[in-house]
């Protein structure tokens, strides 16, 4: 992966801190934040690579609560990690079909738990202070309090509803990032964290985070030699997904004649416009902006996979010859434009008649019904038809 990742023709584009009058600097960890942290780790038997299953530090909590809030304090004044904390074992879970192959399998990545007790020190620390300098963008629902994939949908939609009642096309993007958790560029995540405020050993600290981790696969009994880790944010990680916020927390500046939102990696960049032709101009001057912070960035984007959509009521879309967006590159062609897609698990169409999401969901519910309508006389208990719901 590392010798496949694009080179920037120049420096990425500085990221500037807005709001920020702070330096970040790490506090102690009381005994009592480490005590309970210990006391909520799930009764679980299973380890990572240092064999100290979960079930262990959460009933001897009382006895190690001390020397451990010693080793994260230590860690945090010094900037060093045990490489052992940055060593994962992969497991592959068979998803369905084919067990031979490969591509069935889902990689579950099981890190340290002293490692994960440490990251979630650092991680309320750091949400902290993102939350009261504000310095996530608005437009990311991923990985923040009181966001989801509801607010996500509510906004797009919401935006495209509200060109449709002013009489306009809109015009949206959707981009598909290839492994975009693995291709994080590390040099890039430092850049871009000490621009967000930062301090030198704070930095001297994600640099021993993310430097001189390992993995190893193992499977029925049977591991791999470990294999150095050099891009990506840690799978399986607590710090995982706020550190990739971060990073494309700077997507949306290069768009300034549209709108962005993101839920994690799920990326969709919209405007609306009286005319198609208006509406294509727009658009492809933005995903040309779009495509070189991708590459000042050393990121990938699935060309195949990300696609365009015109959304707009049934008469404005029935007046046009050829209700399609011409939005591409020259490498690579024109974006494939399509008449229905899921985006955060809901099925869109062009009128927002949301009628193919209720025929797909409805083709999926209907043989569970009649399973549970042939188990009806067992679910006549409360409990039992409750369960029932929750299963599907």
């Amino acid at each position: 992966m590392q010798s496949e990742r694009p080179h920037a023709d120049q420096a990425p584009p500085t990221v500037q801190s807005p709001c920020i009058r702070q330096e970040f600097s790490f506090r102690p960890v009381p005994v009592s934040v480490v005590t309970k942290l210990l006391r909520k780790q799930k009764m679980k038997y299973q380890s990572g690579p240092d064999q100290i299953p979960a079930m262990l530090l959460k009933i001897s909590a009382p006895a190690i609560a001390n020397p451990v809030a010693t080793l994260i304090n230590e860690s945090l004044a010094t900037g060093y990690i045990p490489k052992l904390w940055k060593t994962a074992r992969v497991v592959p879970i068979h998803k369905s079909g084919d067990s031979t192959l490969v591509s069935n399998y889902r990689p579950i990545s099981l890190l340290p738990v002293m490692s994960k007790i440490l990251e979630k020190c650092v991680y309320t620390q750091l949400r902290d202070y993102y939350q009261y300098w504000n310095y996530l963008t608005p437009d990311q629902s991923g990985f923040r309090p009181n966001h989801s994939t509801t607010t996500a949908l509510l906004k797009v939609c919401n935006d495209i509803q509200a060109g449709m009642e002013q009489g306009n096309l809109t015009g949206a993007i959707f981009l598909d990032f290839a492994k975009a958790f693995d291709t994080v560029d590390h040099g890039i995540l430092l850049e871009k964290l000490k621009n967000s405020g930062m301090g030198d050993r704070t930095l001297t600290w994600f640099q021993s985070y993310v430097s001189d981790r390992s993995q190893y696969v193992s499977i029925s009994g049977s591991s791999s030699l470990p294999l150095p880790v050099t891009c990506g944010v840690p799978q399986g990680s607590i710090l995982g997904p706020l550190l990739f916020t971060i990073f494309i927390n700077d997507l949306p500046n290069v768009c300034k004649a549209s709108t962005v939102h993101m839920y994690a990696d799920d990326t969709v960049i919209y405007t609306s416009k009286p005319t198609l032709r208006q509406l294509e101009a727009v658009l492809q001057e933005q995903f040309s902006e779009v495509e070189k912070w991708i590459k000042h960035n050393k990121l990938f984007l699935n060309n195949d996979k990300t696609v365009t959509m015109l959304f707009g009521t049934k008469p404005k879309l029935h007046k046009l010859q050829n209700p399609h967006l011409c939005v591409g590159t020259k490498s690579n062609g024109t974006l494939t434009t399509v008449t229905s897609l899921k985006y955060l698990g809901m099925w869109l169409d062009p009128n927002l008649s949301f009628g193919p999401h209720i025929e797909k969901l409805s083709s999926k519910l209907y043989p569970k019904l009649g399973a549970l309508y042939r188990n009806k006389s067992c679910l006549k208990k409360a409990d039992c038809t409750t369960n029932a719901y929750a299963g599907y």
